[in-house]
């Protein structure tokens, strides 16, 4: 299988996201915002510069496999929320219901970072078992065809918070 440099990247950055995120039990908080001030830009640019594959046979596409078990999930939003504490939710503007409110819209970064772990899981795990190239192809139009509807909004909206955590936390360090 022939596979592009931009999808490679993408593939390992994903996993090291998952491991991240998977690692949450020993993290110190500081250091696990960091993390994912480092890595959720580097996400979102290599998805930008991913190529829809062309395949022999191409069919239509039905999305990513769904390999994470909602259990699982639960419990890494539930340590997620335990590590952020009180900077776990944060007010959201860009969601479309928000110029119909005149209430703010509340959303939880913990709740985020593991909608775009679903994501990224699923994908490294349709990689992992993508033993041909229609099979690989899928999975990477599928993370692609996810990207441009919905993870690429949320992975920029929990950016603000994590930034805001970050430069707080650096502000404080100068003290």
């Amino acid at each position: 299988m022939d596979i592009k440099p931009n999808t490679l990247s993408l593939i390992a950055l994903c996993r090291e996201y998952c491991a991240e995120i998977e690692g949450v039990d020993e993290a110190d908080a500081t250091e696990f915002v960091r993390a994912m001030v480092r890595l959720l830009p580097r996400i979102y640019i290599a998805a930008t510069d991913l190529d829809r594959m062309v395949t022999v046979e191409e069919s239509e596409d039905q999305g990513l496999d769904n390999y994470l078990e909602e259990d699982y999930y639960e419990s890494l939003r539930f340590k997620l929320e335990n590590l952020f504490g009180p900077d776990d939710v944060y007010l959201e503007v860009f969601e479309s219901e928000m110029k119909y409110s005149d209430t703010p819209i509340r959303a939880s970064l913990a709740e985020g970072l593991c909608d775009l772990f679903q994501t990224f899981y699923n994908f490294t795990e349709s990689v992992k078992g993508a033993f041909s190239e229609d099979l690989l192809a899928a999975a990477v139009n599928g993370v692609r065809d996810e990207f441009e509807s919905g993870w690429s909004q949320m992975l920029v909206n929990v950016m603000r918070p994590l930034n805001a955590i970050v430069n707080r936390t650096l502000s404080d360090d100068e003290y």
